[in-house]
């Protein structure tokens, strides 16, 4: 321990620590039950001796930035994906845009349960518990596999009925929305064990590698989406096909890449197959315990997607191209709130099993900060170049100026859709996914999907109805998620 030196050497050698690229949260003791650092507390401002607001910045930023990349060439992936397959027509934007909410839905059930594995590896990382951590990993991946499988029959067998069901205004939409479907669900497997390897890798506070092997297999979705979309050198022309066996392609590309990183053992966590995968029942139980609500969460959020995406579908194939480029361009956006939400489920996770909860405060606050510093900046560019944005996926005028319209609303939620993303993630490292899970039933199930339908069809705004109602969801859920967070009651929530 540090306590037997004097404080400057006890200080220099904190730096030197830190340094050496360790968490400021290495350098504090751990908490116990004489001292609560703060767990009663609603709002803990103080920091503890010896750790700044500069170590802080830079421990989430350490995290953050390779999630953010990741993200945003992932969703450049799926924009140049919107935009390849918009050459082919308004058809064939509609018909992979049905998919988009089919697909989530599949992925709900392992995405969900992967929220309980972070939380529960993070905590285990924070206490120093590394056999708990690569138990936990064991036990998610197992679950993942069999969850993973029942979806991708499931969603490959009633592919048609599903994207029947989203709206396909016509057969050739139909028949491409299945195929497109249907070529996804074989590629789900890979795509959900990829995630839960991903997933521990984070809450361990390892989002370099993420970003790296994903970064790889964006590379060969384009490059496979130019051969197979169209065409060229010597590969078939497959069009909306095409697109996604490229996707499928670099998902595992991907997950061959991820796996040779959790079983080589160099990033803390280490699958390790002579281990067994034997049921542990109370790791389960507390992946459930995190997770269930987490797709509670997920299964109500796409419901009222669902109703909210067949209330944009009665406008016709135009207006709903015109939906699913501004979705498309929103999700761009996401990525923001995303990456900061990765800092801030691990470090709070972390935190809190070191039974540190000032660590934890002082950890999300700073996230918070970053993050809507960059939501005003990611504002100010939808908000006064929204058409020019909207004209590299479409040359139909209709189409760029109702695009732009709503890139003025996407612009103007851009704050409390970067808090509510940020809050979320670090009430979701506590483990506090209950409260996430209510308060998303109330704007998404509720809010969002009526509002949308008063406005397209009592008020007649149209395409800009709908997109008004998602505006209110936004505000709204953040404003709820902020009033969580501020009372204090996730910093002692047992997982």
């Amino acid at each position: 321990m540090l306590g037997s030196v004097s404080q400057p050497q006890r200080k220099i050698e904190e730096q030197r620590q830190y340094q050496q690229q360790v968490f400021a949260l290495d350098l504090v003791e751990p908490g116990d039950e004489e001292n609560d650092y703060g767990k009663y507390e609603r709002v803990t401002k103080h920091l503890p001796p010896g750790v700044t607001s500069k170590m802080l910045y830079k421990d989430v930023v350490r995290i953050a930035w390779p999630a953010f990349i990741e993200y945003i060439l992932t969703q450049l992936t799926s924009m140049v994906d919107m935009m390849m397959v918009g050459q082919l027509g308004s058809w064939a934007i509609t018909a992979v845009g049905l998919t988009t909410q089919p697909k989530f839905l599949m992925s709900t059930m392992f995405m969900a349960m992967n929220v309980g594995a972070t939380a529960l590896i993070a905590q285990g990382k924070g206490a120093g518990n590394q056999q708990r951590v690569n138990q936990v990993l064991r036990q998610a991946v197992m679950l993942t596999l069999v969850l993973s499988l029942a979806a991708s029959v499931f969603g490959y067998i009633y592919a048609e009925p599903l994207i029947r069901f989203m709206g396909a205004p016509d057969a050739e939409t139909l028949t491409g929305g299945t195929q497109y479907f249907q070529v996804q669900m074989l590629g789900m497997v890979t795509l959900a064990l990829t995630s839960t390897f991903t997933a521990a890798l984070r809450g361990v506070g390892n989002s370099r590698i993420a970003m790296s092997y994903n970064l790889v297999a964006n590379l060969v979705n384009v490059v496979f989406n130019y051969f197979l979309i169209y065409g060229k050198f010597g590969f078939p022309r497959l069009e909306v096909v095409g697109a996604s066996i490229a996707t499928v392609i670099g998902q595992t590309v991907a997950f061959v890449l991820a796996l040779i990183t959790v079983m080589r053992g160099n990033h803390y966590v280490h699958l390790r197959l002579r281990d067994g995968f034997k049921p542990d029942v109370p790791i389960l139980k507390g992946i459930f315990n995190v997770g269930m609500p987490a797709m509670v969460e997920q299964l109500v959020m796409r419901a009222g997607q669902i109703v909210f995406v067949k209330t944009v579908a009665t406008l016709g194939t135009v207006a709903y191209a015109t939906h699913q480029i501004g979705m498309n361009i929103q999700a761009l956006s996401f990525m923001n709130g995303q990456a900061f939400a990765v800092s801030a489920t691990s470090l709070v996770g972390q935190s809190l099993g070191k039974k540190r909860p000032d660590m934890a405060q002082a950890y999300s606050r700073r996230t918070r900060f970053l993050g809507m510093i960059i939501s005003l900046v990611l504002g100010v560019i939808f908000f006064f170049f929204g058409e020019n944005i909207v004209a590299l996926y479409s040359n139909e005028s209709e189409v760029i100026v109702t695009g732009g319209q709503i890139l003025k609303l996407v612009a103007l939620v851009q704050p409390f859709q970067s808090s509510q993303f940020i809050l979320a993630g670090a009430l979701r490292g506590a483990g506090d996914t209950r409260a996430i899970a209510i308060i998303t039933s109330i704007t998404v199930m509720l809010v969002r999907p009526g509002l949308a339908m008063l406005g397209v069809f009592t008020f007649n705004w149209g395409l800009m109805g709908a997109w008004i109602a998602l505006v209110a969801d936004q505000v709204l859920r953040s404003a709820l998620i902020l009033l969580r967070y501020n009372s204090g009651k996730w910093k002692r929530i047992k997982v």
